[in-house]
């Protein structure tokens, strides 16, 4: 019989099915971010993010199935050491993460944080000419589950989207062209919107710099739901002053808290949201994180192959 240890923030209807999924093995539910390392050490399986450095600890474990979709800091073999496998809930954030963005860039386009800014200092403005999203070309970094959502949305109002991934593959038909990353500066010109959801890797960190803003076509929206070390601050901040960029969104930032002191506070033409696009903000996130968790625990009991396989060692 396997011990597992969940320690995803749960409804009552979420364990029963967790239940069902384990069949005859224990499940311990511990909420909560401090979890014990006994309980950590006791648990042959994992459902949730306990942090790297208990897991570099645990004495039995054997699958880590992550409640978030990226696994920075766990991939590591000091984290995973041999014999573990190492899971993820991609899939489980794309509508959530995608519809804050497109959420973002439609409010820039409309010029709302400003009327926003107008209402709390009581004054009766107008910022002029607004742009639309039908028409415009939108370039979308990282297409995959979270980007395709946004490229969907994009096509779905009339945008001409462009896609970036890892490698090219098929073009879906809600985008014009699928590129690989290497592309992306030569597209960045034709870009009324650059919108990343670019994990981070030596490949991405620091790769929106002054090179990339200066090349991306002036009066252009730069959007960041990916991850923060993928853009260069001072670089965003110098862009957004000298007026080169209409505006920037981010739900992501390096540092993360971002101290009060900041410069991107106070950057113009900056939209801020804390690193809420994910999480569990959407209910239907949630269900979709258990349901990869319920199917994998299906699949492990009956020795068939993971989903989301991050790294097996």
């Amino acid at each position: 019989m396997k011990k597992i240890l969940c320690v995803i923030p749960l409804e009552e209807r979420h364990r029963q099915r967790l239940r069902e999924a384990a069949g005859d093995w224990e499940i311990c539910f511990a909420g909560g971010k401090n979890v014990p390392q006994e309980q950590v050490d006791q648990a042959e399986i994992i459902l949730g993010n306990v942090s790297p450095e208990q897991i570099g600890k645990a004495k039995r474990l054997e699958w880590l199935q992550l409640n978030s979709a990226g696994y920075d800091g766990y991939a590591r073999p000091e984290v995973m050491g041999p014999g573990r496998i190492l899971t993820c809930c991609v899939g489980a954030y794309g509508q959530a993460v995608a519809e804050h963005l497109f959420a973002m860039l439609l409010a820039m386009q409309k010029k709302l944080p400003q009327y926003r800014d107008d209402q709390r200092r009581h004054v009766w403005g107008d910022h002029g000419k607004v742009v639309s999203i039908a028409d415009a070309t939108i370039l979308v970094l990282g297409m995959g589950n979270i980007g395709s959502h946004f490229a969907r949305m994009a096509h779905a109002l009339g945008a001409r989207v462009l896609g970036i991934r890892r490698t090219p593959g098929e073009r879906p038909d809600f985008a014009q062209a699928v590129c690989g990353l290497a592309d992306a500066p030569a597209l960045l010109p034709q870009a009324d919107a650059v919108v990343s959801f670019l994990p981070s890797s030596p490949e991405t960190k620091g790769l929106v710099n002054r090179e990339w803003l200066a090349r991306m076509k002036p009066g252009s929206f730069f959007l960041n739901g990916g991850r923060g070390d993928t853009v260069d601050t001072e670089a965003l901040c110098q862009a957004l002053a000298e007026g080169r960029l209409a505006g920037a969104a981010l739900d992501v930032t390096d540092p993360e808290p971002l101290p009060a002191d900041h410069p991107l506070w106070d950057a113009p033409g900056l939209f801020l949201t804390p690193h809420v696009s994910g999480g569990y903000h959407l209910p239907v996130t949630l269900d979709r994180v258990v349901g990869i968790c319920a199917e994998n625990l299906g699949r492990y009991r009956a020795g068939e192959p993971l989903q989301n396989v991050v790294a097996q060692r």
